[in-house]
């Protein structure tokens, strides 16, 4: 039987470092091809070019794995590979390894979130990996040594239709990661501000700020699960349908006369 082809795609960029430490752990265990955005998307979320040209370019073989690089977004290059690039299905796809965290609700707005989410959505088991260092010399191999488990759990057991996997790893060293920690995504946000300032020309431009803010107290999510140097994990669902709220809608009278 032929190895397990997997999909290693991201959003800080087919050159990034952190793509480079997923390749080789896919390329353990199974056959590894890339396609990935040929610049930075991060926060791109589920963005998709409709009003511009996708151009593919096949950057060649890097020990033994095929590389191609797209003008496009997160989103596009799953789509892209899927449909046009790749010569058979994927047995799983993978996204990753950030930099920076996309653990709560950074996860809405996260590329490498969104292409894991994208396969979901096409029917093939997903992981998006992030760690939790925005440096471009962050180390990557503790990082290396969890996604591995995960991916080999995940090609062994599978994950429910319909759901991928949210993974953030902890700035730390092997020997400091206590484990993995299944958990929910914490209820936090960013509480966000504009630093307006104006160009030579005296118009006025802005730089979006802000902190993250998390007020969720619950010993079971995956800020919890990090701030203990635990590595979390998220299941992930792209129904957003809020479920509970149906019947108080079903209240409303919604008759138009």
């Amino acid at each position: 039987m032929s190895k397990p082809l997997i999909l290693v795609t991201n959003d800080d960029g087919v050159m990034a470092p952190g793509i480079r430490a997923l390749v080789e752990v896919a390329d353990e265990l199974g056959d590894a091809v890339v396609v990935a955005p040929d610049k930075p998307q991060s926060g791109m979320g589920h963005a998709i070019t409709i009003n511009a040209t996708l151009r593919v370019n096949k950057i060649g073989k890097q020990h033994g794995t095929n590389f191609y690089s797209t003008t496009g977004t997160p989103v596009d290059c799953v789509k892209l590979a899927v449909h046009e690039i790749l010569n058979r299905e994927p047995d799983l796809i993978v996204s990753g390894i950030n930099h920076g965290s996309n653990a709560s609700t950074n996860v809405i707005y996260s590329g490498t979130m969104s292409a894991a989410i994208e396969g979901c959505l096409e029917g093939y088991p997903s992981i998006g990996f992030s760690l939790l260092n925005e440096s471009i010399d962050a180390d990557f191999e503790p990082s290396k040594i969890y996604a591995k488990k995960i991916i080999q759990e995940v090609l062994k057991n599978g994950l429910e239709k319909g759901v991928c996997l949210n993974v953030n790893i902890p700035n730390l060293s092997s020997r400091e990661i206590e484990g993995i920690k299944v958990c929910r995504q914490a209820r936090a946000k960013w509480s966000e501000k504009f630093d307006k300032r104006k160009d030579p020309g005296g118009k006025p431009y802005y730089w979006l700020t802000g902190a993250f803010e998390n007020h969720d107290t619950g010993e079971d999510t995956d800020i919890r699960a990090l701030n203990n140097n635990y590595v979390s994990v998220v299941p992930v669902q792209y129904d957003l349908t809020a479920y509970k709220s149906i019947k108080h809608l079903e209240k409303y009278d919604f008759n138009v006369e």
